[in-house]
């Protein structure tokens, strides 16, 4: 569209708006830290460090965040997304995190961020590409469900974007190693290598693009082997982390580009402390029921069974080991779940045995069958996979339940008969366990009931863990029949996350649900901080598990010490060795005198399975063995955990050592806030335009009613995203935690369907232009508002592909002799509305079309000058990053080299080997050409983007008699005279921030709204903007002034000073004008003398 003339004639409040739109639009230019005020969430000190201190530093950002569990790794990646989206460096972003963490990852972005991220599922994707077009822009999808080939295939397809930002949560599920000079990758490693743009597998070869900005995130980086570390690494930059040898040569300096890491002890808040809460563990004992048809008898009954099975497997162990830990393991969880494995191995072994007997299979085929299943579970599944992993592609069932039911169909007999006897035996034990659940007691449910009603938790909430879905369902049942009927909310891998997110709500709910059930995998990547009691129905064998469900409720915002009660047999020889576990653990932690013990379980068994501990211990030997080999792993792992940490992570960070740094840059944060002031001026100047009125308190809640048919019409599909009782609760203020209101800011639906339409009516007036008076200006003047960008041009695309780097506005002053100069970009906020003036009559109109021309040719010069700007920063790391590059491709030649000899002599090794090396070697040649090559052209593919004018505004000096004395500059000074004496009266110390330079010299901006800055002797801090009066004239805002005593309240004063121009100046002192004075006005900023001294505070200080 052709841009309007320039000839004034464009509707001045329309060119305000607009303005005022296109300022909260690009927010991050005029607070670097603007995502923290529209957002949800009060950054603590070590996530504003990961993301304004070193994330965001980086461009492009490829980095490791490493953070110790609960530190708040979604917050973060939130805050750095929100903040890349709205300073245009980026547009489109992919979430891949395991299934079970979906759901969590879009709840989180969507509350606290306002994005609106899209999940996709496996039937998306099997529907059409979910991928391609703006619905696209911002997904999730689960790591699993991305290796799937429809998935993928629409990820590669042309019609799909470039994703600017891939992030990858539980990024240490990524694996890769080597051994013997080979590299083993995992699929989804070798999708994540694809995304970050290393040389992809050859499955992978189809996807013609990668991820400029790459997120990892992980709590356990390191998990006991350098080489998996050594491959996430290689994912940031394979150019220079390829080999393992020059990762391990890179300096502290240049790994703190890409990684940051603290502990929860490192964790504290703006006043030095903990985040984290203590957490007490008690481990409860039971005491199972005595006689022949007791629990105790059971125990023995089953674990007789187990062991003969084992010994009777003589050619199938393995499988019979993981069949023997499902049963252990249920054994250990509830006698209703124990039933459940037993009838469901009776009806699969029932199975086979009419198979074998009607002649359909034969013991080949069963030999088949039962190596398919050893070969798909070559080992516990617990084992392997923590509970993030236990969700499948769609987040509808639980893999752990699968593998469980897969392995309970494992055959160790060989005949028919052999096999019904087992089943005699199944069915025996089955009426066992079903007599003891039909008898109504279960002596852990018991232990249970007796911890839950100890009168010291009284009204209190509980979390209660289980590995089993039976056993859950088990719980559940038995409370209600308690009387808690309705106050037990129950989680499990069944649910789809909605539904999963609604009984997490019940439980939240103060006056809802006070118990939540849940399995692991359901409940991982859930927070409950609300929740301060926490039960181990069952102790998962994978220490991980453990970690994990502590980590539900032991996590920042946690305003209680944390209580974990485990339930545990001493009658059983696996719950003897549990037991050892977890005293050891508390030992330790007493030891250490601290709890970080429960951050590191998972990696003190890194080496070692406890579930061979666990099927070890059916016999009584075997329980003394595992005793003892338990009690000397944990002494000895413990030991050295500190030392492993250092040696691989550095010394951490250093956020207690920075917080009075920090303190002082979010001092001066405050004055560069755009909330709550901008958003409410612009909703109460937008609504009367777009045909809106304004229903309720602005500072409070509202909403917007139509002052004409259809006027709500473009915002009613932002509305419609939030529940119907919010949608009358609008606020341009932070709400309170959990308040159902529209929370009106940039990057909100509802406030950008606002500014869309503002765009649309009053584009042309700003481009048109329009006449304003400045009561600061002494000369007629040009403003004009610009647009710029930086872009990169694509390697080795013909025409080049661009892609945007940034975007920012400028502004330029033109003065009278058509000289050119950049002005700040608050300049427009002291313009007036000067309707009065003809465009024909304005000085300067005739010659703006000419001045354009000058000032766009300006324009285009600052778009050169930062591109400059970011070429001359690459070619001074040019020598340094090609000297990295280079030293890492010839260590990873020289690791080829010793294998390709190792190879030479091994007799053993096959010509495939040989040949594969050799193309490897071939291949690093050509990537080491490419790499140095592309190293030299990045700066040449820096370029200026494209430019252009938003807004043209014609300035004059003022000529009125109110606008001069407002102005007068002995007035003023007698003013700021009597204000500064009044307040070092009172011992304050005051500071004159009444010009650009002074404001400056104070850390502040420009035009902070405030002429004096007095800090009295107790630290309280008042902003005083003085009014000086020759008489008792009125007394006006600009709008910067009025802004700012919007964001200060109380800590705002207006000092008006009246009578200046006699002996006896009178000074009025307002605490807090903008409640007292303008709170309930939409317009108006003049104020008579009658209403500062009705609203003046006493004489006291």
């Amino acid at each position: 569209m052709d841009a309007p003339p320039l000839d004034f004639t464009g509707d001045a409040e329309c060119l305000s708006l607009f303005v005022e739109h296109l300022r909260l639009k690009h927010g991050s230019q005029f607070n670097p830290a603007f995502a923290s005020e529209i957002s949800r969430i009060d950054p603590l000190p070590h996530q504003r460090i990961a993301v304004y201190h070193h994330m965001l530093k980086e461009d492009p950002l490829r980095f490791l965040l490493a953070d110790d569990a609960g530190a708040g790794k979604t917050i973060m990646t939130g805050l750095c997304v929100r903040e890349m989206l709205m300073r245009r460096r980026i547009r489109r972003v992919l979430i891949v995190p395991p299934a079970g963490l979906v759901g969590n990852w879009e709840q989180e972005l969507r509350t606290l961020f306002r994005l609106r991220f899209r999940i996709v599922s496996g039937p998306d994707v099997r529907a059409g590409n979910p991928f391609s077009g703006p619905d696209g822009d911002l997904a999730i999808i689960s790591v699993d469900t991305l290796l799937g080939e429809s998935a993928f295939a629409a990820l590669a397809d042309p019609e799909t974007a470039p994703y600017d930002l891939v992030v990858f949560d539980e990024a240490h599920k990524l694996s890769a190693s080597a051994e013997r000079g080979r590299v083993h990758k995992t699929q989804r490693y070798k999708l994540a290598e694809a995304l970050a743009g290393c040389p992809p597998a050859a499955e992978y070869r189809a996807l013609a693009w990668s991820a400029r900005n790459l997120l990892l995130l992980t709590a356990t980086p390191h998990m006991g082997k350098d080489s998996p570390y050594h491959h996430l690494w290689r994912l940031l930059d394979h150019r220079v982390f390829g080999a393992e040898e020059a990762f391990r040569k890179v300096s502290s300096a240049s790994r703190a580009r890409h990684f940051i890491r603290r502990t929860k002890e490192e964790m504290v808040d703006f006043d030095g402390r903990p985040i984290f809460r203590k957490r007490h563990c008690d481990t409860f004992g039971y005491d199972l029921t005595p006689g022949e048809d007791g629990e105790r008898a059971l125990y023995d009954r089953t674990t007789s069974y187990l062991l003969h099975t084992y010994n009777l497997a003589s050619g199938n162990q393995q499988t019979a080991r993981l069949a023997m830990g499902v049963f252990q393991r249920r054994l250990a969880s509830s006698t209703w779940a124990l039933l459940k494995s037993f009838e469901r191995r009776i009806a699969k072994l029932g199975q086979v045995a009419d198979d074998l007997e009607a002649g359909r299979v034969g013991l080949g085929d069963l030999q088949i069958a039962q190596g398919a299943l050893t070969a798909t579970y070559s080992a516990d599944y617990f084992d392997e996979h923590d509970a993030s992993d236990d969700l499948d592609d769609d987040g509808l069932r639980e893999k752990s339940a699968e593998y469980e039911d897969s392995v309970l169909g494992a055959v160790v007999a060989v005949t028919a008969e052999e096999l019904r006897e087992e089943i005699r035996t199944l069915e025996d034990l089955s009426g066992h366990a079903r007599r003891l659940v039909d008898s109504g007691h279960e002596s852990k449910f018991e232990r249970l009931r007796e911890v839950m009603e100890n009168p010291g938790h009284c009204g209190d909430k509980w979390l209660v863990f289980s590995e089993h879905r039976d056993t859950v369902e088990y719980i559940v049942e038995r409370l209600e029949g308690l009387g808690y009927a309705g106050l037990v909310a129950l989680i499990h891998g069944g649910m789809a996350w909605q539904e999963r997110e609604e009984q997490v709500e019940r439980f939240r709910d103060p006056a809802g649900a006070r118990f939540l059930v849940a399995t692991d995998a359901a409940g991982e990547g859930i927070n409950l901080q609300f929740c301060r009691l926490m039960v181990n129905y069952d102790i998962p064998w994978n220490p991980a598990r453990l970690e994990q469900r502590m980590g539900r409720i032991h996590r920042y915002g946690q305003k209680h010490d944390v209580r974990i009660v485990n339930l545990v047999s001493a009658d059983t020889r696996e719950g003897r060795v549990l037991q050892v576990l977890l005293k050891r653990l508390e030992a330790i932690r007493r030891e250490l005198h601290s709890d970080k013990v429960f951050d590191v379980i998972g990696r003190l068994f890194e080496n070692e399975s406890l579930s061979e501990y666990m099927t070890g211990a059916l016999s009584d030997e075997g329980e003394l063995r595992s005793r003892a080999r338990l009690e000397a792993t944990l002494t000895e792992a413990v030991s050295g955990i500190g030392a492993q940490e250092r040696k691989h992570y550095g010394s951490g960070g250093d956020v207690a050592r920075r917080l009075p740094t920090m303190r002082d840059e979010i001092g001066r944060e405050r004055y560069l806030h755009l909330l709550p002031a901008h958003v409410r001026r612009f909703v109460e100047r937008a609504c009367p335009l777009l045909g809106l009125r304004v229903r309720g308190n602005l500072d409070e809640s509202f909403s917007l009613v139509p002052a004409r048919s259809g006027a709500l019409d473009p915002l009613l599909q932002g509305l419609e995203t939030y529940p119907a009782d919010a949608r009358d609760r609008l606020r341009v203020r932070r709400p309170k935690e959990n308040e159902r209101c529209v929370w009106l800011h940039p990057g909100e639906p509802v406030f950008d369907s606002m500014g869309a339409e503002v765009v649309a009516r009053c584009r042309e007036d700003a481009l048109r232009g329009a006449i304003f008076v400045d009561p600061r200006a002494g000369s007629p003047c040009l403003l004009h508002l610009g647009e710029i960008g930086v872009d990169e041009e694509a390697a080795d695309e013909n025409p080049p592909v661009r892609r945007t780097l940034s975007r920012e506005l400028v502004v330029l002053r033109q003065d009278e002799d058509g000289a050119v100069s950049v002005e700040p970009l608050d300049a427009f906020a002291f313009l007036q509305n000067a309707s009065h003036v003809a465009p024909g009559a304005a000085p300067l109109a005739p010659k703006a079309a000419r001045f354009r021309t000058g000032a766009a040719a300006r324009l285009a010069e600052e778009a050169e000058r930062i591109a400059h700007e970011r070429r001359a920063a690459l070619e001074e790391e040019l020598p340094e990053r090609r000297r990295r590059v280079g030293v890492n491709f010839n260590l990873r030649l020289a690791e080829l080299a010793k294998r390709r000899r190792t190879l030479s002599k091994d007799a053993r090794a096959g010509p495939d080997q040989m040949d594969e090396v050799v193309q490897d070697q071939k291949e690093l040649g050509e990537q080491r050409t490419l790499a140095l090559r592309d190293l030299d052209a990045a700066p040449g593919r820096v370029v200026p983007g494209a430019v252009r004018f938003l807004a043209h505004a014609l300035v004059l000096p003022p000529t009125g008699e109110d606008e001069k004395e407002a102005f007068d500059a002995d007035v003023e000074k007698v003013a700021m005279t009597v204000a500064t004496e009044w307040e070092r009266s009172r011992g304050a110390e005051v500071m004159d921030v009444s010009t650009a330079p002074l404001a400056r010299e104070a850390g502040l901006t420009d035009h902070p709204g405030f002429d004096l800055l007095a800090v009295d002797p107790r630290g309280e801090k008042r902003h005083i903007e003085v009014k000086g009066r020759a008489g008792r004239a009125e007394v006006w805002m600009e709008e910067n002034e009025y802004r700012a005593a919007c964001n200060l309240g109380r800590e705002y004063w207006l000092y008006v000073v009246l009578d200046c121009a006699t002996s006896a100046p009178a000074l009025s002192r307002v605490r807090d004008p903008f409640a007292k004075l303008w709170a309930k006005e939409t317009v108006r900023r003049r104020i008579s003398a009658a209403e500062v001294l009705s609203a003046a505070e006493a004489d006291e200080p």
